[in-house]
């Protein structure tokens, strides 16, 4: 049986102050007597903007737009007679003006021509009502606060966010369409047997992993330090900004916070990666003029690039959704990168630390859901897997286990585990590129997907990570 629609609560009034808030009974009329008379279509309309019984002003209103959305979901047509029945079941006919006022409404309007402008008006004034019941209460907690400030603006900043949320609404999809969507999606996989769903990562090898980093997911990448945690993460923001050019797909829309490196430092590091300019060199003060040739050409690509670099440094984890909820108002974002976990202050001074640490997982998992973007997280991690000279695992993840819990995929950065005579012969391989360093990308967990060892090549003097090539990983 299908769950009856909730009225508003007479014994607890929004909080309007002591105006009288705004409204406009002549469009409510105008709007409830459309629904009446229409047999459906006004009220399919309401449904689709999400109309709920509390955006009417008069509670006669709000009853009577309640019972036609019980007969609507119980198959019953609506008329002045069936909703004067169901009103008078409910024991609210009298309450609602009596039939007597339920068939003055439709006497009123001549036409349903004007009922989305009706339905326009008293959504708006709806919307106007909330946005002052929100202020007054804003008004009277800052007054009355007892919590840190961070918390009462997060609070604040939520509520009115919701306001707006709400405001802009989703037209209902049917089945079908959905059916259809997924089918479309299934004929392009069969098209293209390596297409990527999500994100793209920049690696053949990951991508046939992850199919990309996917809307919702918290993506963990951990190392030791000085192993190329923020390399490869700006690799993955490169690969996102810069599509291929088949990819039919735009440049991702990105925001990264940087709590340890300034954002001058990080733009030149991709301006190096993406020019191929060795960094070393250019700070020592020889640059060539091929260098910078290839320099202003890379600063030409990521001019105009959706990308944005907070580098403000010991931040809690409410200011970081804070700016990440204004930046995806305005633009919606497609990515979040945040470097690093242990770098973000905790709420609460007087817990532990590892309590803060799974507080601030908690949270970017809920981001990651809440925007429907891919977070990568990076994190450090403890000392063990060196002390005891073995590959890292999950749970070397630094001052937190919740982490590894939390997240949807955890990859950890780490010298292969060769013997003496591998070493020496990558050594000898790789002469011809100094600067390089084998890796292992250890993809430990994957929700949804197999784990695996990615071999890769760390090249230090570009900072960015390469694959490495199929003949030297099957040699």
């Amino acid at each position: 049986m299908a769950e009856r629609p909730q009225r508003p609560r007479r014994d607890a009034p929004p909080n309007y102050g002591d105006r009288v808030p705004p409204h406009n009974l002549d469009a409510e009329r105008g709007l409830i007597a459309s629904i009446i008379i229409d047999g459906g279509d006004t009220l399919q309309r309401c449904l689709e903007q999400k109309v709920t019984p509390d955006y009417f002003f008069d509670p006669k209103h709000q009853d009577i737009y309640a019972a036609a959305l019980q007969l609507s979901q119980e198959s019953v047509g609506i008329d002045e007679i069936t909703l004067t029945e169901r009103l008078r079941r409910e024991g609210s006919l009298d309450a609602a003006g009596g039939a007597a006022y339920v068939n003055e409404l439709t006497g009123q309007v001549a036409s349903t021509a004007h009922a989305p402008h009706w339905l326009g008006i008293v959504r708006e004034k709806h919307f106007i009502r909330k946005l002052i019941s929100t202020a007054v209460t804003t008004v009277e907690k800052a007054h009355a606060h007892t919590e840190g400030i961070a918390r009462l603006m997060e609070e604040v900043e939520r509520a009115f966010f919701s306001i707006s949320e709400d405001r802009i609404s989703e037209s209902a999809m049917p089945v079908d369409k959905s059916i259809e969507e997924a089918m479309e999606l299934v004929e392009k996989i069969m098209r293209d047997r390596n297409s990527v769903q999500g994100l793209p990562t920049g690696f053949t090898d990951l991508d046939a992993l992850t199919f990309g980093f996917q809307g919702g997911q918290m993506i963990v990448v951990a190392a030791r330090p000085g192993m190329g945690k923020t390399s490869i993460a700006l690799n993955f923001i490169e690969a996102a900004l810069f599509p291929k050019p088949n990819a039919g797909r735009a440049p991702a829309h990105v925001m990264l916070f940087s709590l340890e490196m300034p954002a001058r430092e990080l733009a030149l590091r991709l301006l190096c990666s993406r020019a191929r300019v060795n960094q070393q060199k250019l700070r020592s003060g020889h640059p060539d003029e091929r260098m910078q040739l290839d320099l202003v050409a890379a600063a030409n690509e990521y001019r105009g690039r959706p990308l944005v670099i907070d580098d403000n440094g010991g931040q809690t984890i409410l200011e970081i959704r804070a700016k990440c909820r204004r930046v995806h108002a305005r633009k919606p974002l497609d990515l979040i990168v945040i470097d690093y976990i242990q770098l973000i202050n905790g709420m609460d001074s007087s817990v532990s630390r590892e309590q803060q640490i799974a507080e601030v997982s908690r949270s970017i998992k809920a981001m990651a859901k809440e925007f429907r973007v891919p977070i990568i997280a990076l994190a450090q991690l403890n000392r063990k897997s060196e002390d005891e000279a073995r590959q890292p695992k999950m749970s070397d993840l630094r001052e937190s286990g919740s982490i590894e819990q939390d997240a949807d995929i955890v990859m950890l950065i780490s010298k292969p585990q060769v013997s003496a005579k591998q070493a020496q012969e990558q050594e000898q391989e790789h002469a011809s590129q100094p600067g390089c360093f084998a890796r292992e990308l250890i993809v430990a967990k994957n929700r949804n997907g197999p784990t695996a060892d990615i071999p890769l090549l760390f090249n230090a003097s570009l900072t960015r990570f390469e694959a490495l090539a199929r003949e030297s990983r099957n040699a």
